[in-house]
């Protein structure tokens, strides 16, 4: 039996835990078992999560010298270092060869624990700021939904918590495995493309009056030929002037918020209708199909087509139950 232990620490995320502990720890009809999950704590006892309750939880840090996996699901609040005692065990259980996953905000403990310096790794999307900021020795690569380097493991948000998990036991047991696991969970096995594709359009963090009319009149001219010139003479200032104004405003160049602008555009389109991919294409000013497969892969590491499959219909509004 492969040993799993999930290390958890107050207020606990359940959701995080529920990954590892719905791959790792269920036994399931027809399947022969080939783990066994447990959970610890750094101080055995009563364990606030962030659902509202506690949950009692008997083995301390010594469960990880048995481990040989270590799961660190979401931890709250990233700014708070993990103590000593945990940072040394965690130490203690990668240099005796067990594998370490990080589960969301996790991949915090590691990174203070500097098991990920020199290494690329991921965490959630919304929290990539901060961990770049605070772990510069990590090559952290905020779009895709897990790293996996053999031996230290990291995934990107909550759910993809599931996918580093399946992959896991692909990587174990077979591709065969995984997929009967993930089967009973209603799971893909594998999900296509990155986490962008999930995170919420940017928005400008500040714009003053010389900008903001310009930004307006283009978001509703996406469909249309918009270059610097035009946008300029619009702002009625010289090119040079306009692409200044929008590097101070919005930390980013007039073509690159275009191209944000039309990709958010089609983002929208895909999930909310069913025009064809090249009409979307067309209506968002990306001109073909084939230009705006090329734009969403290298903004949001998939395609148009898988995109529209896991999003579509996500913003329209459910009918009303009858009574």
């Amino acid at each position: 039996m492969h040993r799993v232990t999930a290390l958890v620490h107050p207020p606990q995320s359940t959701f995080e835990l529920g990954c590892a502990a719905d791959v790792f720890g269920v036994e399931r009809a027809g399947l022969p078992a080939r783990y066994r999950f447990g959970v610890c704590t750094e101080h055995p006892g009563p364990v606030a999560t962030l659902a509202g309750y506690d949950m009692l939880v008997t083995e301390g840090l010594d469960a990880l010298d048995r481990a040989d996996t270590v799961v660190v699901p979401g931890r709250l609040p990233v700014g708070e270092p993990p103590s000593a005692d945990v940072v040394r065990a965690l130490r203690r259980a990668h240099a005796r060869g067990a594998r370490l996953v990080s589960i969301c905000s996790g991949a915090f403990v590691l990174a203070y624990a500097g098991l990920l310096d020199g290494r690329s790794a991921t965490t959630h999307w919304a929290q990539a700021d901060e961990f770049a900021r605070r772990f510069p020795a990590v090559r952290l690569d905020p779009d895709v939904l897990y790293v996996d380097h053999g031996d230290v493991a990291t995934s990107a948000g909550s759910g993809a918590g599931i996918d580093l998990c399946l992959h896991l036991v692909r990587a174990d047991h077979g591709a065969d495995y995984a997929a009967r696991v993930a089967r009973s969970m209603v799971m893909p096995p594998h999900r296509e493309g990155g986490q962008l594709q999930y995170a919420a359009p940017p928005r400008p963090a500040q714009i003053d009056s010389s900008l903001g009319p310009l930004l307006e009149w283009a978001a509703g001219r996406l469909h249309e030929p918009l270059d610097l010139p035009r946008l300029a003479a619009r702002a009625g200032c010289s090119p040079r002037t306009l692409a200044r104004r929008f590097t101070e405003q919005l930390g980013t160049s007039p073509g690159q918020w275009l191209l944000s602008q039309r990709i958010a555009a089609a983002r929208e389109l895909l999930e909310t209708s069913d025009l064809a991919v090249d009409a979307v294409a067309r209506r968002t000013g990306l001109s073909s199909a084939t230009n705006l497969r090329r734009r969403f892969l290298a903004a949001l590491g998939t395609t148009p087509s898988a995109y529209r499959r896991a999003f579509h219909g996500t913003r329209r509004q459910p009918a009303a139950a009858a009574p």
